[in-house]
């Protein structure tokens, strides 16, 4: 451990990571407010990897509570949390992983009405949902707030991750989603849940990755290192494919 880091806690847990980053650019991710949708599969991941690197104030938001499926995959379910509040137990999780790491819960479902008051003061919001009209709902305020929209999404073996901002096509627009410049009323709705069929299969390693890329996405965009994965492109993987991992360009 560097001398000059010794002896003040926060540091002491982030020094493995030092040389990556400057400590001005670590001071910055301590300083950050980065919002997350959903701490399940994806979310739990993203979620213990920004605690892990040092976030300073994290807000996040689900309704459910965790049951015997969670456990193929989600990290932060055991068999001590079967039937746990998600937002408590995640809580409780960065609590003790990272004490320095400030936790704002929301134990309620995220919607039109209240997306200001859980995400209005976000440097970032990170997508970690199952839920593709909610995922537009988000990915709409944050465009309108000019807030980074990190997105991830899985299905079986397979996992992708992209950055969306005011400058680059929005998630709408590059998916050719059927509500892309409409009203999100009930009929637009409808049109959106004929994209979706049934609970996608999933197996444990997916969301992980998923969730470890999206946290490093938000690293990047906060510290100002790397290149980051601005939409159009999209990180794009396969895990029973060999050639897995390759950045497409829609």
């Amino acid at each position: 451990m560097p001398e000059r880091y010794k002896g003040f806690g926060y540091w002491d847990i982030a020094t493995r990571q030092m040389s990556i980053v400057t400590k001005s650019q670590q001071t910055r991710f301590k300083d950050a407010k980065i919002g997350i949708v959903g701490c399940g599969g994806i979310g739990g991941a993203t979620i213990i990897m920004l605690a892990r690197m040092g976030l300073g104030d994290l807000t996040i938001i689900d309704k459910d509570a965790y049951d015997l499926s969670n456990l193929n995959r989600q990290a932060i379910s055991s068999l001590e949390t079967i039937g746990v509040d998600k937002t408590v137990a995640t809580k409780e999780k960065v609590r003790i992983t990272n004490p320095y790491t400030k936790v704002n819960d929301f134990n309620e479902e995220l919607n039109a009405d209240n997306i200001e008051k859980v995400f209005g003061d976000r440097d970032i919001i990170i997508d970690a949902l199952d839920n593709l009209y909610t995922r537009i709902i988000v990915s709409r305020f944050a465009r309108e707030n000019d807030i980074p929209f990190v997105h991830g999404a899985i299905h079986g073996t397979q996992g992708q991750v992209s950055v969306f901002t005011k400058d680059t096509p929005s998630y709408e627009e590059l998916f050719s989603l059927p509500s892309l410049g409409k009203e999100l009323g009930e009929e637009t709705k409808k049109e959106i849940s004929k994209l979706t069929k049934g609970v996608p299969p999933v197996i444990g390693p997916v969301p992980n990755i998923v969730g470890c890329l999206e946290a490093f996405e938000a690293y990047k965009l906060v510290t100002g290192i790397g290149e980051v994965n601005y939409a159009p492109k999209i990180l794009n993987f396969d895990l029973l494919n060999l050639e897995s991992f390759k950045v497409l360009e829609l």
